[in-house]
């Protein structure tokens, strides 16, 4: 059964804006590495264009969270600091586990997924920094992402932890557990795609629940309503499938409403419903998915992966040489 429901309440994304021009090589190097997001940013598609929040959320509700969460029995893994962006050193088994004991306990929390062009994207826009450093897993999807951390921070992490991958380990532990999951994002006939591949895969799997929202933004009673629904289905997991970042801003904001653990897992349901083939493993293993990728969807990603991937080098590059 498909509900049809609308997406999140928002506000515009803090872009660069550099006062004067720029005087010397680093302010020179900022200034591209800025207005190369700024750009990226501007030619997504509509999922991903605007990060925004409801005009009275702010440093109250992070107030209120952290009085929510102070009794949570859920240890998190540490985290680490990645150009301003707070990654999580975890990897699968780890991740599992703990996500598996929260849901068998009833406890909320978030959990994202981030690739280079969502760490560059934090690096830049201090809106969505603020939101993901509040998560309480940020997982080093991406080769880059892992290889970054260990250089940095000698984190000896044997290899990445990638969104579709997740979901396929907590899909069959839900099913072993009992823990129902709940869809919510993409279009209605990528979820029916979706839910029909998972239930041949893991026979046993509860879904609880599949909603896809329009690219439109909610109204509080909206998004009330679709909290209402995901928190009456008894969902252990709630799989959001939003695009980066608007699937950040829908987790972050209804925190201490929904009563699960969100997981933003980006394309992964496009990859389990088969709308999109996942690159061969040696290919994922190198740091070499982006090419495949982009091979697939070159008109909407070109841009995406040149920016991005030039933004990450550069400012690890001065990161390296700076110190901070």
């Amino acid at each position: 059964m498909s509900f049809k429901n609308e997406s999140v309440v928002a506000q515009p994304r803090l872009q660069p804006q550099p006062d004067a021009v720029p005087q010397t090589r680093e302010d020179l190097v900022s200034f591209v590495i800025q207005g190369a997001v700024e750009e990226l940013t501007n030619q997504t598609d509509s999922a991903e264009a605007e990060s925004k929040v409801a005009p009275d959320f702010g440093r109250s509700d992070t107030v209120e969270l952290e009085k929510s969460t102070a009794h949570s029995s859920i240890r998190w893994p540490h985290k680490k600091d990645l150009l301003g962006a707070e990654v999580s050193v975890t990897d699968y088994d780890e991740l599992t586990r703990i996500c598996v004991g929260a849901a068998r306990r009833g406890e909320s929390g978030l959990v994202t997924f981030l690739p280079v062009h969502g760490i560059v994207t934090a690096a830049l826009d201090y809106a969505y920094r603020y939101r993901i450093n509040a998560f309480d897993v940020v997982a080093p999807d991406g080769q880059p992402v892992r290889w970054a951390l260990n250089l940095l921070h000698q984190a000896r992490l044997p290899d990445r932890v990638c969104g579709p991958t997740m979901m396929a380990h907590l899909c069959s532990r839900a099913a072993e557990e009992g823990i129902g999951v709940y869809l919510y994002g993409s279009t209605i006939e990528t979820l029916d795609r979706l839910r029909n591949n998972l239930e041949d895969k893991y026979p046993a799997l509860r879904i609880v629940g599949v909603e896809s929202p329009p690219f439109r933004d909610l109204t509080p009673q909206e998004n009330q309503a679709a909290v209402d629904r995901i928190n009456a289905s008894g969902a252990g997991f709630v799989f959001i499938g939003l695009g980066c970042p608007r699937q950040d801003v829908f987790a972050h904001f209804n925190r201490n409403r929904i009563k699960a653990l969100q997981l933003c897992v980006g394309a992964a349901f496009d990859f389990h419903a088969g709308n999109k083939k996942i690159a061969p493993l040696w290919m994922q293993k190198s740091g070499l998915e982006w090419i495949y990728r982009l091979s697939q969807e070159p008109s909407r990603l070109w841009k995406r992966y040149l920016l991005t991937n030039t933004a990450f080098v550069l400012l690890m590059t001065r990161r390296l040489i700076s110190g901070r």
